[in-house]
């Protein structure tokens, strides 16, 4: 009877482990393809020193959303007559035509960007 018992036991395990197989529990597949990391509806610029800018217009372009590794930020239009400015608590986002840049107060974050071919 004890024999039958531990017969049934480990066939039951063998059982449920084999189920187990069938389920992939490692995190990391390397097995796919790695999907863009550019957000959705936005343009990338590539700036100097190879750093990503992104920026999705938001409100018909009164205001851009700019997207970077560290922050994300909403600035507001501005008016300027020769560029497009975007500015929010000392933080200005300037667009001319393809190329923006990005300052925090008088200081460059970002400069030489250019929108990225899509």
């Amino acid at each position: 009877m004890q024999q039958l018992l531990r017969t049934t036991a480990l066939a039951t395990a063998v059982l449920a482990l084999s189920a187990c197989a069938s389920i992939n529990v490692w995190p990391f597949n390397l097995d796919k393809v790695e999907r863009s990391r550019a957000p959705a509806n936005a343009t990338a610029y590539q700036c100097d020193g190879g750093r990503w800018l992104y920026v999705r217009m938001l409100d018909n372009g009164t205001a851009a959303w700019v997207i970077l590794p560290e922050r994300e930020i909403r600035l507001e239009k501005t008016g300027a007559a020769a560029a497009i400015n975007y500015a929010y608590r000392g933080t200005l986002l300037e667009i001319k035509g393809t190329e923006a840049a990005l300052f925090e107060g008088s200081r460059p974050l970002l400069t030489g960007c250019k929108a990225a071919a899509a």
